[in-house]
C-alpha cells in the first residue's frame, strides 16, 4: 500500500521539474483540499476534477514564474509509518515563514498560519516552499 498524499506530492514535484503545464492524479477529497490550499497560497494556477475513462482524476495546473516553478520545495512530513503532530504552541515554521505547512486539524485542513490564528494543533501533513 502506498501513501496517496506522498504520491500526489511526488507527481507535482516531478511535473514541476520538467515544467509540465499540468498533472493528473487520482481524485480524493483530501487531495482536493490540499490542492485548494496550494491554490489559495499561490503555489498552483488552478485545479479541477475531471473524469477520464470513468475514473475521477484531479487536474492540477502548475504555476511558473520566469520559467521556474513557483514551488521550489514540497515534501511529506507525517508519514503512515511515523505520524508527526504539532501542538498549537509548537506549530512548524517553514523557511522563515516564506513557506507553509499543511496541517490536518479537528476543523479540517489548513496552513500553519491559519492554525496559529485559530489556536489549533494537528497532524503536519507536508511543507511547501
Amino acid at each position: 500500500m502506498t501513501d496517496p498524499i506522498a504520491a500526489m506530492l511526488t507527481a507535482i514535484r516531478n511535473a514541476a521539474a520538467v515544467t509540465k503545464p499540468e498533472v493528473l492524479i487520482p481524485y480524493a477529497r483530501l487531495k482536493a483540499e490540499i490542492a485548494r490550499i496550494l491554490l489559495e497560497n499561490g503555489y498552483i494556477a488552478h485545479f479541477q476534477q475531471v473524469t477520464v475513462d470513468n475514473k475521477p482524476l484531479l487536474e492540477i495546473a502548475l504555476k511558473y514564474s520566469g520559467g521556474q516553478s513557483v514551488i521550489t520545495g514540497l515534501h511529506r512530513v507525517s508519514k503512515p509509518s511515523r505520524r508527526l503532530y504539532a501542538k498549537k504552541d509548537r506549530l512548524p515554521i517553514v523557511r522563515n515563514n516564506h513557506g507553509i505547512a499543511i496541517l490536518s486539524t479537528s476543523q479540517g485542513l489548513m496552513t500553519n498560519k491559519q492554525a496559529k490564528q485559530a489556536g489549533l494543533g494537528g497532524e503536519v501533513l507536508c511543507e511547501v516552499y
